[in-house]
């Protein structure tokens, strides 16, 4: 459900959003600034989700399994 909010903006803050952003993408540009302050995630769900794109694991793994030769280096 979306609510509508009022809100008072300085008439250059307004304008370089207008400019910016463009006059209908004002309200979901700052709800995307917001979002990440006031909104708690399913951290589970994105992990899942991540672990579910294959190329992006393989990529994972090949990166850290290049760090081995240099742990067992510093082991030494």
């Amino acid at each position: 459900m979306a609510r509508k909010l009022t809100i008072t903006l300085d008439d250059a803050v307004y304008l370089g959003l207008h400019r910016k952003v463009g006059k209908s993408r004002i309200s979901k540009f700052l709800e995307s600034l917001a979002r990440p302050h006031v909104v708690r995630e399913d951290l589970g769900a994105a992990y899942r989700e991540m672990a579910g794109d294959e190329e992006r694991e393989t990529e994972a793994i090949e990166w850290t399994e290049s760090f081995v030769g240099d742990v067992l280096n510093e082991a030494q």
